[in-house]
């Protein structure tokens, strides 16, 4: 099974999309893991079922009653909720808590650059939801939070650059309190009730499957999904939000073991360990404390692309856990976050403990079995290839796996990071305003010996520490420079991964010798030399995205700059990728091949009164570029510190002539 990267410009694939609707909903869930254990360690010990009350129970007699208030055990009673007074943790963390945390985290990733104000928002829109409906709202928080944050980031951006200094807070405070208020109150009229009945249909749903024993069923197709990182839509979308419903109704869920069961995987790798072949067989071992004690599933599925016929041994291993829980009533309380025997262990409430584990157990052992067969039934020596099944793994899941390593003796870039190239298509505008960012910050963390560079991708070589790509162009990037560190960013003017490689640079030691890096940042071009007066427009025409291209094109075409055939290599490139910075910035510029078009280095400005919609983000100040060498990145440096800095920009949007743009540029150096 071979998987090819995307080429620029082409159409995702349904499996790509709900790829990443996965990842969202993942991301949601995943930071705020920790909470689902500490609701499920203090359900597990204080409810009336719990460890606590059994010990109680067998040591000490206590018989407690089946009405709430019935027995009293004092704090333990009061802790879980089941005193009298019906209050306690368990309930409030399930009904408000963990609802509220997943849309604040939804919100600040809807809204962009990690925000928190798009959290705030989220947070208030989804307590409509909690408050509007009986059941836990986790469906209601997975909608309202990245509702809130992206319609927050959408009303931000019509009066972005408009608010009279001095009243920036005033109107951010309260344009998030009203607006958040008005979420709320539609999170309470329609979400919390919408999703309600969605969850009661849901639930209906599963309850009929499993009342008519067909839930094994749901193993033939989370399985492979899981293979195809496709399980995020699936268990954070589905199982997950049902599961802690049934959870809160039940005291456990199998949902939350229909994909986290570790058992199919263990099955699959102990065969491997004494039947299989080569490098998978000597692999296994090392894989099996991975997968089993560590949680990570991925790390068996190379073996499953390398002989896709075993996918039959983890679904009927999957089958075997979903059934085993299913006949003997067992479950979770919340999620198990890796999927490891330690977390599923920790979930598991008392009454459970040993049916989870048996499903485990059992899982395992049919998975080995059904392995085992198709292994030995192979008359053949094709040990298969798991190095190039792990490169389809890498490709499928659309990053570098941080576990692929163990696999294939290759281990992720390790030891100082000194040499950190930014990627992009044409090597000229984005990936040189990015570096200049880069490089500015590694300075100052005192990194002098980190050389910052920016190329076209087609140029790469294997030879860099680290790579630094937009996300739509991380996987060519991985083709040319497979044993770098990639990161991937969708603003190369203020990306917070730049505080992140900052940190790598410093955990791994880039200190050096101290040594200055060399760049094109020290040449002593003036912004007049690439960008001449007549080539700056204050008050662009232009209302969209491609007509604001045209206007920028033709400045450089009327500046003998470009022949008129670069305007439409600047139109195409921005079909791949979008040569939108952030800050308000754009950079539009030809293609690798229209480079042949290029007379000479120039730059054009046009800053517009009514920002530009540049696919859903506002482009006040649009630059086009034409960069025939490496003379032009002294003036894109200068132009990329002018716009990380608030004051500048004022002075930018400000400016009344040219003179002065080139005068704000031209005084900033590096």
């Amino acid at each position: 099974m071979a998987a090819t990267a995307a080429t620029p410009g082409s159409r995702p694939g349904a499996r790509v999309h709900v790829q990443k609707f996965g990842t969202f909903l993942s991301n949601m869930v995943l930071p705020n893991i920790g909470a689902f254990i500490a609701w499920g360690l203090i359900t597990a010990l204080f409810i009336q079922t719990g460890w606590i009350t059994l010990i109680g129970e067998h040591w000490f007699g206590y018989k407690p009653g089946l009405e709430a208030g019935q027995h009293d055990y004092g704090f333990v009673s009061s802790l879980g909720g089941w005193d009298k007074d019906g209050g306690g943790i368990v309930g409030p963390m399930i009904t408000y808590l963990l609802p509220i945390l997943i849309g604040y985290t939804g919100g600040r990733m809807a809204y962009g650059g990690d925000a928190i104000r798009g959290g705030v928002v989220g947070a208030i829109a989804t307590m409509g939801a909690v408050t509007g409906a009986d059941v836990p709202m986790f469906l209601g928080a997975m909608v309202m939070g990245p509702l809130g944050g992206w319609s927050m980031r959408k009303l931000d951006a019509l009066w972005e650059g408009r608010i009279r200094p001095g009243f920036e807070m005033l109107v951010n405070n309260f344009s998030a309190g009203i607006w958040g208020g008005i979420l709320a109150v539609v999170g309470f009229a329609l979400a919390g009730p919408f999703v309600e009945h969605f969850s009661e249909g849901a639930g209906n749903a599963v309850d009929w499957l499993v009342d008519h024993n067909l839930m094994p069923l749901a193993s033939v197709f989370v399985e492979p999904a899981k293979v195809l990182f496709l399980n995020n839509a699936i268990n954070h979308g589905v199982f997950t939000p049902l599961g802690l419903d049934q959870a809160a109704k039940q005291g456990h869920s199998l949902l939350f073991l229909v994909e986290a069961n570790p058992g199919p995987g263990l099955g699959l790798l102990l065969a491997f360990t004494i039947f299989g072949k080569g490098i998978a067989k000597s692999s296994a071992p090392g894989a099996i404390l991975i997968q089993f004690i560590g949680g990570i599933h991925e790390i068996y599925f190379p073996y499953v692309l390398m002989k896709p016929k075993l996918i039959a041994a983890v679904i009927l291993g999957g089958m075997t856990g979903v059934a085993t829980n299913q006949l003997l009533d067992t479950g979770l309380r919340s999620p198990a976050s890796p999927g490891s025997i330690i977390a599923v262990w920790l979930a598991a409430p008392a009454d459970s403990f040993i049916g989870v584990t048996l499903s485990v157990i059992l899982a395992a052992a049919v998975s080995f079995a059904v392995a085992a067969f198709l292994l030995r039934m192979e008359k053949d020596a094709d040990e298969g290839d798991l190095t190039a099944a792990t490169a389809s793994m890498e490709s499928m899941k659309g990053k570098r796996s941080s576990v692929a390593g163990a696999l294939t003796g290759q281990r992720a870039h390790s030891g100082p990071i000194r040499s950190i190239v930014f990627a992009c298509d044409a090597g000229m505008g984005s990936s040189a305003m990015g570096a200049s960012v880069l490089r500015n910050k590694i300075r100052a963390a005192g990194h002098g010996e980190v050389t910052v560079v920016n190329k076209a991708i087609s140029s790469l070589t294997d030879t860099f520490d680290l790579v630094v790509t937009h996300q739509d162009l991380t996987d060519r990037a991985q083709e040319k420079t497979p044993s770098a560190i990639h990161v991937s960013v969708d603003n190369f003017m203020a990306s917070p991964r730049y505080d992140e490689i900052v940190a790598m640079v410093d955990g791994a030691g880039g200190a050096g010798d101290g040594a200055a890096a060399t760049d094109a940042d020290g040449a002593e071009a003036g912004a007049g030399d690439v960008l001449s007066p007549t080539s700056v427009v204050l008050g662009g025409t232009a209302t969209s995205r491609d007509a604001a291209i045209e206007e920028a094109g033709q400045l450089l075409v009327a500046a003998g700059a470009v022949d008129p055939s670069y305007v439409d290599a600047m139109h195409e490139r921005e079909t791949s990728v979008s040569t939108y910075m952030g800050n308000g910035l754009a950079i539009p510029h030809g293609t690798n091949e229209a480079k042949p078009s290029i007379r000479r280095t120039a730059i054009s400005f046009v800053r517009y009164d009514e920002p530009v919609d540049w696919n859903g983000k506002p482009a006040e100040f649009v630059l086009g570029i034409a960069g025939a060498g490496d003379d032009h990145n002294a003036v894109l440096a200068r132009i990329a510190k002018t716009f990380t800095d608030p004051e500048q920009v004022a002075r930018l949007r400000e400016a009344r002539t040219a003179e002065e743009v080139l005068a704000v540029i031209d005084v900033v150096r590096v």
